[in-house]
């Protein structure tokens, strides 16, 4: 049965809606209101203040921290100085990736890894022979997400001993809330300006009323999973067991993923020191990838048109799809939309997917299944870039 996170006195109050989701074994707010919509324009055009404290966390410390990182991430730890944050995949022997995640180099090794899945055994395993303590914090910090174009005005307003003003992109540095101590990232799964803030549990309550009561200046609202779901398709952000899976968890190889596959090549540094599925990598990089996710642009004026034809008005879900359709080119299959939404923000149908590596080129037409009054049809889409939505507050100086 899920538990409370260390903010669930709070947000148990103001959930009107009292529609929560389980997530990792914790209750999770879908939605504070009826509608998710004030949640996700607080993301926007405000600021939202979403509990993440069920993601998994680790501590890795030690002599060796720094080996046993390296041994396991795809992205070389050399180049990521103390204060960093990074994004990251790791991967099976095969090169199948088992989770992303973020890793913050908070000292020269110590480190601070987030995931969504447990990791404790893989990390352990890894760091046999290697000088290194590996703690799971995950119940004993808490962690909130601060988004939004005004939640760098909201951080300054309420922090302590924190230089909000030069923390850059995808940094971390130390600070003080309500007196509280605690580290704040310029990071987020909103693709917006934003901020995450990682705080003891026990003292977790006095950072939520301090980021509240100051919060009320500068808009903020609590936002749920359903807002952030929304956000995140716009972003271009894949979520685990629903834009890819674990190969820990897969029952076929069809539904393995190698960052190459997820659009995540970037971060994989073959000329690094060794680390787990390179030599997987490096075959894979010769010979190409079988398929690849990809962002999809829908073709709105067709959905209408199905509408008209059955007597309704367009209609589709605030709530974005979790649920894989099928995607076609020239009447086959070629593979499949695994996340769609309306972006509010682009006034589009927007979806991530996995499609055949041939199709993979922005700008291929495609067609994309979509079922009207029990109906099965088929609608244009193209094959586009992400991330959909790229605001420039998301890296620059904030504005102060």
């Amino acid at each position: 049965m899920p538990i409370g996170t260390p903010f669930h006195e709070r947000t148990f109050r103001l959930c009107e809606s009292l529609n929560y989701r389980e997530w990792s074994g914790y209750y999770t707010v879908s939605a504070y209101e009826a509608h998710h919509e004030h949640e996700y324009n607080a993301i926007r055009n405000a600021a939202a203040l979403i509990d993440i404290s069920p993601l998994f966390k680790y501590r890795v410390t030690g002599k060796d921290a720094t080996r046993l990182v390296d041994r396991v991430i795809t992205r070389d730890v050399r180049k990521v100085s103390v204060g960093q944050v990074i994004y990251t995949p790791w991967c099976d022997e095969f090169g199948k990736v088992i989770d992303d995640g973020t890793v913050s180099r908070l000292d020269e090794n110590v480190y601070r890894w987030t995931a969504a899945d447990p990791s404790l055994r893989w990390f352990t395993q890894n760091g046999v022979g290697l000088d290194v303590q590996i703690e799971d914090i995950s119940e004993s910090v808490a962690a909130l997400a601060l988004q939004g174009p005004t939640s760098a005005r909201l951080l300054k307003a309420v922090s302590e001993d924190c230089d909000i003003a030069s923390l850059k992109y995808f940094r971390v540095t130390t600070g003080k809330i309500a007196g509280v101590p605690v580290e704040i990232s310029r990071t987020g799964y909103t693709g917006d300006l934003g901020y995450e803030v990682w705080v003891e549990a026990e003292r977790a309550l006095d950072v939520w009323d301090a980021l509240i009561a100051g919060g009320r200046a500068f808009d903020i609202t609590p936002a749920g999973m359903l807002a952030l779901d929304v956000a995140r398709i716009e972003a271009g952000l894949l979520l685990i067991d629903i834009d890819f899976n674990s190969s820990k968890k897969a029952l076929v190889e069809e539904q393995k993923y190698s960052p190459f596959e997820m659009g995540l090549g970037r971060l994989v540094h073959l000329d690094k020191n060794r680390f787990v599925g390179q030599q997987a990598l490096i075959e894979e990089r010769k010979r190409g990838c079988s398929k690849q996710i990809v962002g999809l642009e829908i073709d709105w004026t067709e959905v209408e048109k199905l509408y008209e034809a059955v007597g309704l008005p367009p209609a589709v879900s605030p709530i974005a799809s979790r649920v894989a359709v099928p995607v076609f080119r020239n009447g086959v299959q070629i593979g499949k939309a695994t996340s769609t939404t309306w972006s509010p923000v682009l006034k589009k149908m927007i979806g991530l997917a996995t499609v055949k590596r041939e199709f993979e080129k922005p700008g291929t037409e495609i067609e994309v299944e979509i079922t009207v009054e029990a109906i099965r049809h088929r609608v244009s889409a193209k094959v586009t870039k992400t991330p959909f939505y790229n605001p420039k507050q998301k890296t620059a100086t904030p504005i102060l």
